[in-house]
């Protein structure tokens, strides 16, 4: 046992990181300090049949003496557990949990604080670890097939009486049962619903191939068995269709309308090429920046297994809900999404955390602020005002404080990626930019 000042420390190690520490402060210094407060708060008091100032020690430690104490020894725990960690060199990672122990101590107050530990990281590098990096390069094509994309978004859709066919847009009714029974959403009324592009489920999809506006149709389908509606996996509906409409897809023509829709005023299509050019190379740079990062630190978390606090686990968890509630516009407590789901992304953000922080440490890494400017630069860019939106971020020290931990991070994997054996591995711009896409079942 230990002792710094008036505090005894005691330490035991439950686990790799959990520490229960048993702290025990002299009763009386709680006790002068209790006095002490009861005489000054007598000074300023003011009770009904007392001049102010003039209220007996007695009569204030039996009106507020319980109030005083709490606050004391409040006090006392947080002050002598920061003496207590201070004095054994230990780094709480989270706040500790506090039981008082009751029973005399020899005229001492006693209690034990028991909270985890930072882990002790000896950090290996990601040398001779074979890292695999897209290059890419921006062909005619790939401009052309986005031009495509941004007469899409203009397009129109113009009824045709014929059979549907993929591309389409059909617009329907539709009621489903199964085993003749109704279930929640299996109901609609004047739903579009494009072929072929992934919007309803295949079945489904499948039956809509050929119908006609005016026609019905009634569809076999089975629900795949990994469908995000649980009570619905794997089971098997009939629908009962009535089509509406069938509507084929008008692109619009590259004229002065169109280009003025996308803000080119001048230089024709030219013009609006070189923009487009612009924005598929910053869009590229901020993939494979995002891929660079995520194979490296992938590589970085294997070459480094570690345990990480399970208290800070659980704050990245809780700060995880509150992002997915913020996207889901929502601030309803039933609406938040289970705290397992998010387990193993934050226990992996966790652990980059805590060793990207030891790899800062260990190599002395400063933030580099022209790559932070650079950084705003591109993210202001697609704005219609860049300069305004640049000014936005320096001026807001949440999102500044985003792109700085960005920075550094790439700062961070550009060295481990210096000391790792990378291949250039050649892809396609499609390739790199589409999401990834789970096999389509049922």
């Amino acid at each position: 046992m230990a002792s710094t000042a008036n505090v005894d420390v005691s330490v035991e190690t439950s686990g790799t990181l959990q520490r229960r520490m048993t702290v025990r402060v002299p009763s009386a210094e709680i006790e002068r300090e209790i006095d002490v407060r009861l005489k000054t708060m007598g000074k300023t008091a003011r009770l009904k049949g007392f001049r102010p100032g003039k209220v007996p020690v007695k009569v204030v430690r039996k009106r507020f003496g319980g109030q005083v104490r709490q606050e004391v020894m409040s006090d006392v725990i947080r002050t002598s557990f920061s003496r207590a960690i201070s004095q054994e060199r230990l780094s709480p990672a989270g706040s500790p949990s506090i039981e008082p122990l009751a029973g005399r101590h020899d005229g001492h107050f006693s209690y034990r604080a028991v909270f985890e530990v930072y882990p002790e990281i000896e950090l290996k590098g990601v040398e001779g670890l074979a890292i695999e990096q897209p290059e890419v390069e921006i062909e005619e094509a790939d401009v052309d097939a986005m031009i495509e994309k941004l007469r899409a978004r203009l397009a129109k859709w113009e009824s045709v009486e014929r059979a549907a066919a993929p591309g389409d847009r059909v617009t329907v009714d539709f009621v489903g049962t199964i085993r003749k029974e109704a279930f929640a959403g299996g109901e609609g009324k004047d739903v579009p619903i494009v072929l072929g592009s992934g919007q309803v489920i295949q079945d489904f999809d499948k039956a809509l191939k050929g119908v006609e506006a005016g026609g019905r149709k009634r569809a076999r389908v089975k629900f795949p068995k990994d469908y995000p509606a649980d009570e619905l996996a794997g089971k098997k509906a009939v629908f009962n269709i009535t089509v509406h409409r069938v509507e084929v897809e008008v692109l619009p023509e590259i004229d002065d309308d169109f280009l003025e829709a996308f803000g080119v005023d001048e230089g024709g299509i030219e013009e609006l090429r070189s923009q487009v050019l612009d924005n598929m190379k910053r869009e590229l740079d901020e993939r494979l920046r995002s891929e660079t990062n995520s194979v490296v630190l992938e590589a970085f978390l294997k070459a480094n297994v570690i345990e990480v606090p399970n208290a800070l686990v659980e704050q990245e968890i809780s700060y995880l809900q509150a992002e997915a509630m913020r996207r889901l516009g929502t601030e309803d407590p039933e609406q938040v999404p289970a705290r397992e789901i998010f387990a193993a992304a934050a226990a992996r953000r966790v652990t980059i955390s805590l060793l990207v922080q030891k790899f800062i440490a260990q190599h002395g890494l400063e933030l580099d602020r022209s790559l932070v400017d650079e950084r705003i630069d591109s993210l202001a860019a697609p704005y219609e005002d860049p300069q305004e939106a640049a000014r936005t971020y320096r001026t807001n020290r949440d999102l500044m404080a985003q792109v700085e931990s960005a920075v550094v991070q790439d700062q961070v994997v550009e060295l481990l990626r210096e000391r790792a054996e990378v291949t250039a591995k050649k892809m396609s711009f499609e390739k790199v930019m589409s999401p990834p896409q789970d096999a389509e079942s049922g």
